[in-house]
């Protein structure tokens, strides 16, 4: 009878032990051993699992010729300024996201765009005429795009270096598996010889790869963190299933800027990208209403204007609560902290809720002041001053530190109308000011009431 070989594997880093460890020694988590059988006969497992790939030769440093980084159109406007620009030949790319989010539906609308590409589009949930289902829908705007359910890696490659595409889908790396290893599809040795096989093989020929990968319910990408790692490019698909608004966040990026975003709309038709998210953030109310603020955002280059909803009221049962969505709960609580050291409110007896319209999850700091502003709005019941948008972070202080790239926030809330925007005191005095707009500097949050409410 054959040997069985069996090897524990670190489920968040990849590491290869021999038996069960509670702690991890290379990333330190606990609990994440799991076993798996990485063969059923003695001998070694062989490192490449896709056969004989292109070679390549060592080159002496002079020799190499420097390419001109050409960028693909991939007929998005949202993903290719994502991407910074457009998609590098050769490059591999990892799309995440919670199921039902769009994933699918967004890498087949790539495949199906108009752009010249002649894509291949490998399915490992879904049967052809599903996939045919889903691009009646959509859109077919791509005769060259070819349909292939397959799980096997073996078979993938050999179909790759047949049809010669410009671009790879794959859907989902969690569901290839390679018969050179006797685990299951996607266990933590399969991952990663799988990402390992794609990544030699785009990097060779110069085929660009996508491949969708699922995420665990902490929000991370299951499988080894090393095949984030290994790809070039990290994107993030965000956004609540019961809103029609996504997010595509660009995580890693070794070809342009990160947490660059992408906005879309999730319609019957497909995902439709919105070019002025700053429309869709802002509500227009028949009369003003107190707890609303509007904030100043930047993710990545691109500035947008976001409203923010804050609800203070008596806390009813004693234990006051704390409740943020689209924000960090720690965060807010520190703001509320120094609005009660600083200011004197007395937020200990309050219920505090927090939104963001949209359902946008915002990490920016120069939203800082937009939420203190809310609050205090809220608190006052007081509505603010209509025009009137902030831009700033608050520190432990109660000082008003200036926002990063404050010029193009406030160059975005002229170009929506705005007629006044709180900034922080300290900005440097040599930058932009854009006409048609009050800027109105403080250095501290004791001076933000009396910017806030006309008198």
């Amino acid at each position: 009878m054959a040997k069985v070989k069996k090897a524990y594997f670190c489920k968040n880093c990849g590491f290869e032990a021999p038996k069960w460890l509670g702690k991890c020694p290379s990333c330190g988590e606990w609990n994440t051993f799991t076993e798996e059988i990485i063969a059923r006969e003695s001998g070694s497992v062989p490192a490449v699992a896709a056969g004989s790939l292109p070679a390549a030769r060592p080159q002496p440093v002079r020799e190499i010729r420097e390419s001109e980084h050409r960028r693909i159109d991939i007929g998005n406007t949202e993903v290719n300024r994502v991407l910074g620009g457009g998609m590098v030949p050769g490059s591999l790319i990892l799309l995440g996201g919670e199921p039902g989010i769009g994933k699918s539906t967004l890498s087949l609308q790539i495949a199906l765009a108009d752009n010249g590409l002649k894509t291949l589009y490998v399915s490992g949930e879904e049967s052809a005429e599903q996939i045919k289902m889903r691009a009646l829908r959509i859109g077919i705007g791509n005769d060259d795009c070819m349909i292939y359910p397959e799980t096997l890696l073996e078979n993938i490659v050999a179909q790759i270096a047949e049809q010669k595409p410009d671009l790879v889908v794959i859907d989902s790396i969690q569901t290839i598996y390679t018969d050179l290893l006797d685990s299951s599809a996607g266990s933590v040795s399969q991952i990663r010889e799988c990402a390992a096989t794609l990544l030699k093989y785009a990097k060779t020929t110069g085929t660009s790869i996508l491949i969708i990968g699922h995420i665990t319910k902490d929000g991370t990408i299951a499988g080894p963190k090393i095949l984030e790692h290994i790809v070039d490019v990290v994107l993030q698909f965000e956004g609540d299933s019961n809103n029609i608004y996504r997010i595509l966040r660009g995580i890693k990026n070794r070809f342009g800027a990160t947490f660059e975003i992408g906005v879309f709309e999730m319609l019957e038709g497909g995902l439709r990208g919105v070019d002025n998210p700053s429309e869709i953030l802002l509500t227009h109310y028949e009369e003003p209403l107190s707890g609303i603020a509007v904030g100043a955002a930047a993710d990545g280059v691109r500035p947008y204007l976001i409203e923010v909803q804050a609800l203070v009221s008596g806390a009813a049962y004693g234990t006051p609560q704390r409740t943020a969505t689209g924000f960090d709960t720690r965060r807010m609580n520190m703001l509320l902290a120094v609005l009660e050291k600083r200011l004197g409110m007395k937020m200990f007896q309050k219920d505090v809720f927090l939104n963001f319209a949209g359902g946008f999850k915002v990490a920016d700091p120069g939203l800082d002041l937009a939420v203190v502003a809310a609050v205090i709005s809220s608190y006052y019941d007081r509505p603010i001053t209509e025009g009137v948008c902030c831009a700033g972070e608050v520190g432990l202080w109660g000082e008003v530190r200036p926002a990063p790239r404050t010029e193009q926030r406030i160059s975005e809330a002229a170009r929506l109308g705005f007629r006044k925007i709180i900034v922080s005191g300290y900005l440097s005095k040599e930058a932009r000011r854009p006409k048609g707009i009050e800027i109105v500097p403080i250095t501290g949050i004791d001076q933000l009431p009396r910017a806030l409410f006309v008198e």
